[in-house]
C-alpha cells in the first residue's frame, strides 16, 4: 500500500440500498456521512480507545501514539477500528499500517481496508492494497465484490467492469457469481441497467447465466419501469434456465413491472401460464400488485388478480379485503363490493367499522334507498355502526327517497347511542319533515332536541319559520313558542 490517502471530506449524498443478490459482506451502505465510534454504543472498550486515538491526534504522529496506548494490534481490534473508520481514511490508512508491525492482518481485515479505501473513492489506494493482498495470498470473490460496488457508487461503471475483467490475473475465478455481483451493484444505481445488459450480453457466452442473473437484470428494469425490456429479459430466462418455483423473485420483479407499467392484462396472461406451470407468486407480489391496480383505480384487472389468488390458496386479510372493497365502492361497482363481504368470512376476515361504512356510503351515493335500509338494521345488527357523515348524508337520502322512518330510526339510533356530533344529522331530521308538511312532529323533535341541548341551525330555523307560517295562524302560533325556546336555548 504505498499511496497516502489524501485528508478529504468523503460524505455520500445518496442513498444506497444493498441488491437483493449481494454477495459481498463488506458492502456499507452510503449515508450522509460516515457512522463514527461516538454514534455507535455498542464499541467494545478497546477498539473505543484506539478510535479515540484516531479521532483525536494528527496523522504523522498517529504512530508514536498508537505505541504509547501499549494496546496490542489484536486483529479483532483491527475489525473493530476499521469498521468505524470509514470516515477518516488516512487515519485508517496509517492505522493499518501500524497494526501490520505486530501482527498478521486477517483476510477479513484487508478486505475491509479494501472497502473503506473504495467507499471512499481512494482507488490508487484501494489497488496498492489488492497487489499487497495478492502477494498475502488473501485475496477472495468478497474483495472483488467490494471493489465492484465502490466504482459503481462513483458512478463508475467501466472501471467496474474493467476490475472483473481483470480478475483472473489476481487468480479469482470468473464465474456466474463474480457475473451476479457485478450486475448488482451496476443494477443498484440508478438508471445503469442498459449498461449491466451490455455487460450481460458480452459475457454471456463465455460464461452461461443462472437463474439469479435474470433475478438482477428483472429487478433492474423493475426500479427503471421498462417493459420492453423485462418482456426480452424474461422471455431469454424462461428458453435458459426454465420455469421453476425458485425463481420467484425473478417473476415478482417481472409481473410487477409489469403492473406498474399499465399492462396490467399482459400480467393476467402470464400469471395464468405460470400457474400451470407450478410458478404463481407469494403472496407479497399480489399484495404490491392489488396496491398499484387500487392506486390506478382499475377494478377489474384488480378482481381478476384477486381472483387469481384466492383460486391459488393464498388467504387474504381484512387489510386487503378492505382495499378491494374501497376500490370497488368508488367505482360504484355495489354487486361487487357485496360479493366480496360475503366471501370475508369464509377466509377469516371479519368486516370491521370500515368495510360496513365504505358499502353504506356507496349505497347511499348511489341513491340505494331500500338497499341502505337493509344494511342500516344488518350493521347495527353486528354492532358497527354508521359514522357521523355517514348517518348525516343517510337521513338527507332517505328523506329524498320517500323513506321517512328509516331516517327517524337512524336519528333515533344515534340518539340513543350518542353517536356525536348530532347536530348536522338533526338538522338535516328537521328539514326532512318540513319538506314532507309533518310539522306536528316536527315540532315533537325539535322539543326533544332543545331539551337534549342539540344546536338547531339558524338557517333550519328560517326554513321552518317558512313552513308554519304557510299553515294559518294556530301554525304561526306553533312556530312561535319553538322559537322562544330556540332563542332560550
Amino acid at each position: 500500500m504505498a499511496a497516502q490517502p489524501q485528508n478529504q471530506n468523503q460524505n455520500q449524498n445518496q442513498n444506497h440500498v444493498p441488491p437483493k443478490h449481494s454477495q459481498n459482506p463488506f458492502v456499507v451502505e452510503r449515508p450522509q456521512s460516515f457512522p463514527s465510534y461516538l454514534q455507535t454504543p455498542d464499541v467494545s472498550p478497546i477498539p473505543k480507545v484506539l478510535c479515540d486515538i484516531l479521532s483525536k491526534v494528527p496523522v504523522p504522529d498517529l504512530e508514536t501514539a498508537l505505541t504509547r496506548s501499549g494496546i496490542p494490534a489484536l486483529p479483532e481490534y483491527v475489525q473493530d477500528v476499521l469498521k468505524l473508520s470509514y470516515g477518516t481514511p488516512a487515519a485508517a490508512v496509517k492505522f493499518f499500517r501500524w497494526a501490520g508491525l505486530s501482527t498478521k492482518h486477517s483476510p477479513y481485515s484487508w478486505n475491509l481496508m479494501v472497502d473503506l479505501l473504495g467507499k471512499n473513492r481512494l482507488f490508487e489506494a484501494m489497488w496498492d492494497a489488492i497487489r499487497s493482498m495478492k502477494q498475502e495470498g488473501v485475496l477472495s470473490m468478497a474483495t472483488f465484490v467490494s471493489m465492484f460496488g465502490s466504482y459503481c457508487i462513483a458512478d463508475k461503471i467501466d472501471e467496474a467492469i474493467m476490475t472483473f475483467d481483470v480478475m483472473d490475473k489476481y487468480g479469482i475465478l470468473q464465474d456466474v457469481i463474480a457475473v451476479n455481483s457485478l450486475l448488482s451493484a451496476i443494477c443498484r444505481e440508478d438508471n445503469q441497467t442498459t449498461k449491466a445488459l451490455e455487460f450481460f450480453e458480452r459475457i454471456k457466452v463465455k460464461i452461461p447465466p443462472d437463474a439469479d442473473t435474470f433475478a438482477i437484470l428483472l429487478e433492474g428494469w423493475e426500479k427503471e419501469g421498462n417493459v420492453a425490456k423485462a418482456k426480452n429479459t424474461f422471455g431469454e430466462m424462461v428458453i435458459r434456465v426454465g420455469w421453476s418455483p425458485e425463481n420467484m423473485s425473478a417473476y415478482d420483479a417481472f409481473l410487477t413491472t409489469l403492473v406498474r407499467g399499465s399492462q396490467a392484462e399482459e400480467a393476467i396472461k402470464f400469471l395464468m401460464v405460470m400457474k400451470g406451470k407450478n410458478c404463481l407468486p407469494g403472496m407479497k407480489f399480489f399484495s404490491n400488485a392489488l396496491d398499484i391496480l387500487i392506486k390506478h383505480n382499475s377494478s377489474s384487472h384488480a378482481v381478476s388478480l384477486w381472483d387469481i389468488m384466492v383460486g391459488s390458496g393464498l388467504v387474504p386479510n381484512l387489510i386487503m379485503y378492505n382495499a378491494m372493497i374501497g376500490l370497488l365502492c368508488n367505482s360504484n361497482e355495489i354487486d361487487s363490493a357485496f360479493r366480496f363481504l360475503d366471501e370475508m368470512f369464509f377466509h377469516g376476515a371479519f368486516p370491521d367499522s370500515l368495510t360496513y361504512n365504505m358499502i353504506f356510503q356507496c349505497l347511499i351515493k348511489n341513491r340505494k334507498v331500500r338497499q341502505a335500509a337493509s344494511f342500516f338494521s344488518e350493521m347495527i345488527k353486528n354492532e358497527w355502526p354508521p359514522t357521523q357523515s355517514n348517518c348525516v348524508a343517510a337521513i338527507k337520502m332517505f328523506f329524498e327517497g320517500d323513506d321517512p322512518e328509516a331516517a327517524i330510526d337512524l336519528w333515533s339510533f344515534m340518539v340513543e347511542n350518542r353517536i356525536s356530533p348530532i347536530d348536522e344529522s338533526s338538522n338535516e331530521l328537521l328539514i326532512g319533515l318540513r319538506n314532507l308538511g309533518r310539522l306536528t312532529e316536527l315540532r315533537r323533535f325539535a322539543d326533544e332536541m332543545l331539551d337534549r341541548r342539540i344546536n338547531i341551525y339558524e338557517s333550519t330555523m328560517a326554513k321552518l319559520k317558512n313552513a308554519y307560517f304557510k299553515e294559518g295562524r294556530s301554525a304561526q302560533d306553533a312556530y312561535d313558542r319553538l322559537e322562544k325556546r330556540w332563542k332560550a336555548h
